[in-house]
């Protein structure tokens, strides 16, 4: 099928528009679509997840000291500055060396810095020689209401309660 607008090329955008009870279909070629200003698959960015994370990394600058930026990696030499521009680190030491900005980055993320996902049972250690005991439990959750972070504390209280 070819475009309806120029006629050359064949059409990859058909687009469908109802006025009171009227059908209208126009079939356009990706050209011809973005000159009326009709995003397409070639037209729309791509926002991959380093993107992503690289603007929360730009936003939280505004909240985190100056000096903080000058942290660096003993193991590969990035900086914190070099997470927040391309929001990928330089080696699994990175994680280490940046756990504070890492940890309230997750939390803001996804609303807790610990992983509460489920557990893989294919390996042939028992489920419950892997699960944290009661009193683990306890002792991270009396670690969390000290350090105020209230919102892993119900979440560990919670997760007591299940076991128990």
């Amino acid at each position: 099928m070819q475009c309806d607008q120029c006629g050359e090329r064949p059409a990859a955008v058909h687009l469908t528009q109802i006025v009171n009870d009227s059908v209208t279909t126009v079939h356009l070629c990706e050209k011809c679509a973005a000159e009326k200003g009709v995003q397409t698959g070639a037209t729309v960015a791509k926002f991959p997840l380093s993107d992503f994370l690289a603007s929360m990394g730009k936003g939280a600058s505004t909240q985190l000291p100056m000096g903080d930026d000058a942290a660096e990696c003993q193991s590969c030499g990035g900086t914190l500055q070099d997470f927040r521009d391309s929001g990928r680190l330089g080696c699994p030491e990175c994680y280490r060396a940046f756990a504070s900005h890492l940890r309230d980055l997750l939390r803001r993320l996804h609303g807790s810095s610990q992983h509460v996902g489920e557990l893989y049972t294919g390996s042939h250690r028992a489920v419950d020689e892997v699960a944290p005991t009661v009193a683990d439990l306890r002792d991270q959750l009396r670690r969390a209401v000290e350090t105020e972070n209230f919102e892993l504390a119900a979440d560990l209280r919670d997760r007591i309660r299940v076991i128990e």
